[in-house]
């Protein structure tokens, strides 16, 4: 029997604490959104809930110019919480640049000092849990930077949106009634992504010749360390996990060797490359060089796929390109004129009559 009461009163005591802090989920006035960007690897995400303008004076009227005493809360001094409800949040996944001023890695709460002028202040918080802007202290901000705001169109319900994105940054704006507040966020891509690289290769990721190759390769396109790079495309080429030679690899070795003005190696590196590659590979590699300006070596290498893969597609349409380079023309248009023959499609067909008339014309297919 006294076992029986003590698990009713348990019992009791549990549904009271259910009814006491439980509380249904119910639409708000003003409701909720996240948007969120991606530029190069990171991550910018904005967490805001969405008043309209429902006839009403916003600037100036509910949204106060300048800080104000809210009247509520333990803030003197308050700015406008750029959004309704708790606070508007923005979170940054790496270290990032706001207009040019730099800000940490983490998430922040977003208010905004509305001028009169077409100006503002945008202020990211370190507290980012608060109800609005009624407990804001300025102690606790991170960052501050001043922007101009643009007038637009009527826009009723408020909106974050990245109106303009780059390889490196993207303009994130708040739009509400005919007022909107753009701002630049900017990442260091290259870095944060051979960052990246650097913590994946101590984990499974480094067990993949491929993500080596891609390591170095990504390294000498983007203002990487060469060095770094290089002992990346070594592992590739004869890791101790793994080794094999191909045709990349070694192209990526020969150009990162030439950056570090090693001409002599990147060319020897180059010339055993040759030797894993495929037809389309070496026509490639052609047309790069003649790109690079260096139109003899071009038509070797267009001259080699030829002895090495007689009459088959595209080694005479390389012909054609390397003797075009060298504005002999007449031997460019009877390699383009074999080229028509053994082209493998109506597209190839297409292009290749497309260049021959340009030859009868003088003119360089290149």
């Amino acid at each position: 029997m006294k076992t029986n009461v003590i698990s009713f009163f348990m019992c009791l005591m549990l549904l009271l604490s259910l009814n006491t802090n439980a509380q249904l989920k119910t639409p708000q006035g003003s409701q909720k959104a996240k948007v969120s960007q991606v530029v190069g690897i990171s991550h910018v995400t904005i967490k805001y809930s969405r008043p309209s303008v429902n006839d009403r004076e916003i600037w100036g009227k509910l949204v106060p110019y300048g800080m104000n005493n809210l009247g509520f809360g333990t803030a003197k001094e308050s700015p406008w919480r750029a959004g309704a409800n708790e606070n508007t949040t923005i979170e940054f996944s790496d270290n990032a640049k706001v207009e040019g001023q730099p800000i940490k890695a983490g998430k922040y709460g977003f208010h905004i000092v509305v001028n009169e002028d077409d100006s503002a202040t945008l202020i990211f918080s370190k507290n980012n849990s608060a109800w609005g802007s009624y407990f804001y202290d300025p102690a606790e901000d991170a960052l501050r930077v001043d922007i101009k705001t643009r007038q637009i169109a009527h826009t009723e319900l408020l909106t974050f949106d990245f109106i303009k994105v780059d390889a490196n940054s993207a303009v994130a704006a708040l739009n509400w009634e005919k007022k909107q507040f753009p701002f630049k966020v900017e990442f260091a891509v290259s870095d944060i992504v051979l960052a990246s690289f650097r913590e994946q290769f101590t984990g499974q990721a480094g067990f993949t010749r491929q993500n080596w190759e891609q390591a170095a390769n990504y390294s000498l396109n983007n203002g990487g360390d060469l060095k770094e790079a290089l002992g990346w495309i070594d592992g590739a080429i004869a890791g101790q996990f793994f080794s094999q030679k191909t045709f990349n690899n070694l192209q990526v070795k020969s150009q990162i060797l030439e950056k570090l003005n090693k001409s002599a190696e990147a060319e020897k590196i180059m010339e055993e490359a040759l030797g894993y590659a495929t037809i389309f590979q070496v026509h490639q590699y052609g047309r790069a060089l003649i790109n690079k300006g260096k139109k003899d070596k071009a038509l070797g290498v267009f001259k080699m796929n030829a002895k090495n893969n007689k009459n088959t597609w595209p080694v005479h349409y390389g012909l054609a390109r390397g003797y075009s380079a060298l504005g002999d023309y007449k031997k460019a248009l009877s390699h383009l004129k074999l080229a028509l023959n053994n082209a493998p499609n109506d597209a190839s067909k297409g292009r290749v009559q497309t260049n021959i008339e340009k030859l009868e014309n003088n003119q360089d297919i290149n």
